[in-house]
């Protein structure tokens, strides 16, 4: 290249993260990803490490639930077996309840596999690695390597328009430098192809927390029912030196510029894009086609396309706390030492945003999972699944406010996908209309229970998981106020999961409906024997999601304009008067249970019942003060933080309960670095276990990635609300927060806010019209000042001074 620091620039209002050396272990990797290929960056000098995941490389088939459907039926399964359990749970017989109820239980869902690593390693005899460095705004890592004393550069990006991860190096004096590359995998290899790797991919695997399955990854050796479970790696180079070998290990001699491209091609993945199979040999010449495609392109232009493609989806919002947001920032010196804390809030928001435009994208692949798209265990912890009683949420609650919105276009595929899936078992197991999901689901669109016959309901039997999914479909037609996605795939999403409810639902002794079995997701109460029990009869969380769901079916048939006289429309219509209103324990606390059963554990992670104030809007200080004060009453008995997602939920609702101390609290404590599991009997002002590792990634522990985006909506809703009908700035700013600025936040009703404040005061703000057609009045809120405007398409308003003069 004619300027050797072109691909290590960036602008100097740029977010970078540094560390002084190469990683030491995954965690201390950098991420890249452009929402099918992530890659791990080590870095390094003598052998140096890019851990590569494919979004799409997951075990399992497309065979549906049918198979495992039969199973359970044939285990005794099925709306008789319910009616019995209804019996047991009424009768308090928990023991009966529960040993029927596992009947339900299917299997597990499928896992996330790594799939490649590339080695490269530098010949001569003396080495340095002189930085490492991720930008959270171009998406380059960048390293500066001594290598016998020459200086080289290199640089590592996922390219979107490329579909390719690139590796970029440079010697800076001219060289000439030698390196080796080797791309392997940890899947079982079945060919090389020139510089291509072909693996088979499990049909099966199962998660640690089944120990005593005979064959935790299993293979088909081939294709089986239409469907062959391979995938092709491939890398293409071009270098100025002599290039030696094949098979996918290579010899680079007297070089001083190389230009590494690597892609993928694999049958899940065309499954998931409705693609029709290809041959083996088509996925080997795919991928190679790909990666040389990317070559041809050049460093120069590839990086160009890279970067113009990531900052305009990164670029159309922005968040700085404080003065600063450019600059190079050491990760352990800048970042987790505690001594910016309005720094750190910058740059996690900013991280947050950066992994989901990194793992999401319209096209690319699945939804982000539990560790986005980074895995590198061919068993990870909990699959590395979809988690849907909130992990999966999560992961998308801040998409549309971080003007993200198109990177959640993944997740409502996913949802249609269960949806289809559903159908079947709502119908089988429990003789209702519509679709169901419970407690996990996978790309192939699970939708069973999980539990494998002997696993607690706590976790593994949960009706109400398509239903809490339903609110992203909704939260997409209010932030775009689109009414061709309401009317063609949201309704038929919304109108079915409100099917499925109308039918679970059964009249208590009271005349109210009730959710039987019900369990607030992984907590138990103790019973009246004193044991740990799960099960019981209309949960906080159960009411909370059925009365949202309801609703907003009503809502969304008004808006598409369909008949008075719909039928579900008007069950609906009869059934939501009767659902359980919210209910106060005697100590004044939010119930999470239908009556005042005691907490196993006070202190326990999640809060599923305030899923009313966060991210429903049920509860509200302004709208149900009492309500808001017992989720206050709540969230102070539950404490501090346990891991991060937790933390992440917890800030969230502070925010919405217009509680900035204890947000800022909770948001201080969950980006302190983790160093370890803390003994049980931690004090109660800070987590057991979570916090921030080496990467910047959220810990459960291990890794789980909803922390991330979690913080990151959480930050959000300190900044910006816009639920129930209008727009809330700065409800929830600590008065530490004395200065920064925000543009292009999104906000429901098809509206965008920019804004400044300093001396913790709201010095500039312009609300502007992105979508719909502006004909509904919107009121903004500010410091105890409401304004109502219209603002018509294409519109802005400034409302400073406005807000703001005394």
């Amino acid at each position: 290249m004619n300027n050797p620091e072109f691909f290590l620039q960036h602008d100097p209002a740029d977010l970078v993260l540094s560390w002084p050396g190469a990683a030491r272990q995954w965690v201390e990797a950098a991420p890249v990803g452009n929402g099918r290929l992530g890659a791990m960056v080590f870095g390094g000098v003598r052998r140096a490490r890019w851990q590569i995941n494919d979004s799409t490389v997951w075990s399992g088939t497309p065979a549906g639930p049918g198979e495992q459907l039969a199973e359970v039926l044939a285990a005794g399964a099925g709306p008789e077996r319910l009616a019995e359990i209804r019996a047991a749970i009424r009768a308090e017989d928990y023991r009966r309840a529960e040993r029927l109820l596992m009947s339900f239980e299917g299997r597990y869902t499928q896992s996330y596999l790594p799939f490649a690593d590339l080695w490269i390693s530098f010949g001569g005899e003396e080495h340095a690695h002189l930085g490492r460095t991720l930008s959270l705004d171009n998406g380059v890592v960048a390293e500066r390597i001594g290598v016998d004393g020459h200086r080289v550069r290199r640089a590592t990006w996922a390219s979107r328009p490329a579909n390719a991860l690139c590796i970029a190096l440079e010697v800076e004096d001219g060289g000439p430098i030698d390196l080796d590359l080797e791309l392997t995998s940890p899947l079982r290899e079945v060919l090389r192809s020139g510089a291509a790797v072909g693996v088979e991919i499990p049909v099966d695997g199962a998660p640690p927390h089944e120990p005593d399955v005979a064959e935790p990854l299993r293979y088909a050796d081939g294709p089986a029912n239409g469907y062959d479970p391979f995938g092709a790696v491939a890398l293409a180079i071009d270098t100025d030196g002599w290039l030696i070998g094949e098979d996918g290990a290579y010899s680079i001699r007297g070089a001083s510029r190389v230009l590494i491209t690597v892609a993928s091609s694999t049958a899940p993945g065309d499954h998931w894009h409705g693609a029709e199979p290809i041959s083996r040999d088509a996925h080997v010449r795919r991928a190679l086609d790909t990666a040389e495609a990317a070559t041809a392109t050049g460093e120069r232009r590839l990086l160009a396309e890279h970067e113009a493609d990531l900052r305009d989806l990164l670029g159309g919002a922005e968040v700085t706390i404080g003065r600063r947001r450019g600059g190079v920032f050491d990760v352990a010196d800048d970042v987790l030492s505690g001594k910016d804390e309005q720094l750190t809030a910058t740059v996690i928001t900013q991280l947050g945003r950066y992994l989901l435009a990194s793992a999401s994208r319209p096209g690319g692949g699945p939804p982000a999972n539990l560790q986005g798209i980074w895995n590198d265990r061919l068993r990870p912890p909990w699959s590395s699944n979809y988690t849907i009683n909130i992990n999966l949420e999560m992961n998308y609650w801040g998409a549309w406010q971080a003007g993200l919105g198109a990177c959640d276009e993944p997740l409502i595929e996913l949802i249609e996908r269960v949806a289809e899936n559903g159908a079947p078992v709502a119908h089988s197991l429990y003789d209702a209309r519509g679709w169901v999901a419970h407690h996990n689901t996978d790309p192939w669109g699970w939708a069973l229970p999980v539990g494998m016959g002997h696993s607690n309901p706590s976790w593994a039997i949960w009706m109400m998981g398509g239903v809490w999914l339903c609110q992203h479909v909704w939260e997409r037609y209010e932030f775009t106020q689109d009414t061709d996605f309401l009317r063609e795939r949201g309704w038929p999403l919304l109108s079915g999961s409100a099917r499925f409810c109308l039918d679970w639902l059964v009249e208590g002794e009271d005349g109210l409906l009730d959710t039987i079995p019900s369990t607030s997701p992984e907590n138990l109460f103790v019973g009246p024997n004193g044991e740990p029990e799960s099960l019981s009869v209309s949960t906080g969380m159960d009411m909370a999601l059925i009365c949202a769901l309801f609703t907003r079916t009503l809502a969304a048939a008004e808006i598409i304009g369909l008949d008075d006289e719909d039928e579900t429309c008007a069950e609906i219509r009869r059934a939501l008067p009767r659902l359980r209103a919210p209910g106060l324990t005697a100590d004044g606390r939010l119930r999470e249970w239908s009556v005042d059963h005691r907490d196993q554990d006070p202190q326990h992670r999640h809060m599923s019942h305030l899923v009313a104030v966060h991210p429903l809007d049920q509860i509200d200080p302004q709208t149900t003060p009492q309500l808001a004060a017992a989720a206050m009453a709540t969230l102070d008995s539950r404490g501090h933080g346990a891991m991060g997602w937790s933390w992440s939920w917890k800030i969230a609702l502070r925010a919405r309960l217009a509680q900035p101390a204890a947000a800022r609290t909770m948001l201080i404590e969950a980006t302190r670095p983790f160093d370890g599991d803390a003994a049980e009997d931690a004090p109660v002002d800070g987590s057991r276990w979570g916090g921030l590792l080496p990467n910047l990634f959220s810990t459960h522990p291990p890794f789980q990635i909803d922390g991330n985006y979690g913080l990151m909506a959480g930050v959000l809703e300190m900044l910006v609300q816009s639920h129930g009908g209008g727009i809330r700035i700065l409800p929830a700013l600590p008065e530490q927060w004395r200065e920064g600025s925000c543009r292009g936040l999104r906000c429901r009703g098809g509206l965008a806010v920019d804004l400044a404040w300093r001396g913790g005061s709201l010095t500039e703000l312009t609300v502007h019209r992105v979508s719909g057609d502006g004909d509904q009045p919107v009121t903004v809120q500010y410091g105890g000042r409401t304004r109502e405007l219209r603002v018509p398409a294409g519109s802005a308003a400034r409302l400073t001074p406005c807000l703001t003069d005394a």
